[in-house]
């Protein structure tokens, strides 16, 4: 499904307490909004193209962990490919 302009997302089979996701980026994409984790902590793994989170820029192979009460807005100048996960720490 297309989440906003620019990004795609696909969800993948899980398990309880587990969401599993593919997100593609095309240049110059940012997250429509401040992505907030109140109860759930949150993973990508990059598998390529950039990803950057503030100041950092993740790259291909990079594992990003997100706990919970933490919050990010991902964005992209070169377009990047991500595994990502949530998970339900409450499990």
């Amino acid at each position: 499904m297309e989440l906003a302009p620019g990004i795609h997302v696909r969800m993948l089979p899980g398990m309880p307490g587990i969401r599993t996701w593919v997100i593609d980026l095309a240049p110059g994409a940012e997250w429509p909004d401040l992505d907030a984790h109140e109860t759930y902590g949150e993973a990508y793994f990059v598998v390529s193209g950039e990803l950057i989170e503030g100041e950092r820029t993740h790259g291909p192979g990079t594992y990003v962990a997100f706990g919970p009460e933490t919050s990010h807005r991902p964005r992209t100048e070169t377009g990047v490919r991500a595994f990502g996960f949530n998970y339900d720490v409450t499990r």
